[in-house]
């Protein structure tokens, strides 16, 4: 009971304060390797983890769906290696009577094209493959990322533009000494209630440099 009432309670927490664009959750670490104006960024990322489920559908019903499924997993529909169930909590980790809280990460990842795709959410640092809480929905499934350089281009507000913002970082890109290895997707940082102008988003792609 008192594993529930922590868990809900930093969810109303981070709730509350994420309105105003603070963020209390771990991100995958990064180097930054090189800048193209103030909001074009190439980064390298380490080999990270990641709840994964394929969009069932295209637009906004799919995703909903999707972040159902994966907010489900951390919540607790899933089995630890001991089989006993893990909740995955938004904040801090704690373990409390065989049972761990771990604390979810950001980004929330979204790639769409020709109406399929996925969403990730990206787990803690500290988990590899075979020590994860294994998910009970045959849907969500645990994968591992490898090593890569992304392009972002960050913007705020609802992300209602993000197509057009997918569109303007390819264009960025055409004059430096990158070049997209793989279609545009996005990152978001924020949940819905945040005020759009103090919202993190950023469209993303691999890419590698130009022969």
């Amino acid at each position: 009971m008192w594993q529930s009432i922590g868990y809900y309670g930093a969810l109303v927490l981070e709730s509350v304060v994420g309105i105003f664009g603070i963020r209390l959750y771990e991100e995958p670490r990064y180097d930054v390797i090189d800048r193209v104006g103030t909001r074009l960024e190439i980064r390298r990322y380490a080999p990270r983890l990641a709840a994964e489920v394929d969009l069932a559908s295209a637009g906004g019903v799919g995703r909903g769906q999707a972040f159902q499924l994966l907010f489900a997993y951390i919540a607790g529909a899933n089995r630890s290696a001991a089989f006993a169930q893990d909740t995955i909590a938004m904040t801090m980790p704690v373990e409390v009577g065989g049972k761990e809280l771990v604390a979810m990460t950001v980004p929330v990842e979204t790639l769409e094209h020709a109406g399929t795709g996925h969403m990730r959410f990206f787990l803690p640092a500290k988990y590899t493959l075979g020590t994860a809480p294994k998910p009970l929905n045959p849907r969500v499934r645990l994968v591992t990322v490898s090593d890569e350089m992304i392009a972002t281009l960050r913007f705020s507000g609802s992300a209602a533009d993000v197509d057009e913002r997918k569109v303007e970082l390819i264009a960025k890109l055409a004059g430096t000494k990158w070049q997209p290895a793989s279609e545009p997707y996005s990152l978001f940082y924020d949940a819905p209630f945040t005020l759009p102008f103090l919202r993190r988003n950023e469209a993303a792609v691999a890419v590698v440099k130009k022969p």
